[in-house]
């Protein structure tokens, strides 16, 4: 997913959430089944979007922008609530796993490679 992306590859999801942008973000619209959506929410890899503009044209996937520093408190707040009271807790807790603040090297590495899904919450003290 780091890699330069493909104008169109493989539909692979219908619908996701990019936190990392670049070359990632550009691989999963790529990856984005017809009329998919993409929520972006991060830069972490990259201000930049080295795609083309075949999925958007070709297959109808739409780019959602999420802003979360200047949204109004009543937008965040209602953000919350609604993902206190949608989330699937019991789903969430399958795909999270705790780990000691000593072990942040190695699952990172591990994060890299591409060995971990889900999410890691790292425990600290």
């Amino acid at each position: 997913m780091s890699q330069p992306a493909k104008p169109l590859a493989k539909e692979r999801w219908a619908a996701g959430v990019d936190s990392v942008g670049s070359h990632t973000l550009a691989n999963l619209l790529a990856m984005t089944k017809y009329r998919g959506a993409i929520a972006a929410c991060g830069l972490a890899g990259g201000m930049d979007l080295p795609t083309s503009v075949a999925p958007f044209i070709l297959r109808g996937v739409s780019l959602l922008g999420i802003d979360s520093v200047m949204a109004p408190r009543a937008l965040r707040l209602e953000a919350w609530r609604r993902l206190a009271a949608d989330l699937d807790h019991d789903k969430l807790a399958a795909m999270t796993r705790t780990i000691p603040l000593d072990q942040v090297i190695e699952v990172g590495h591990d994060i890299l490679d591409g060995k971990v899904r889900g999410r890691v919450v790292v425990e600290i003290g």
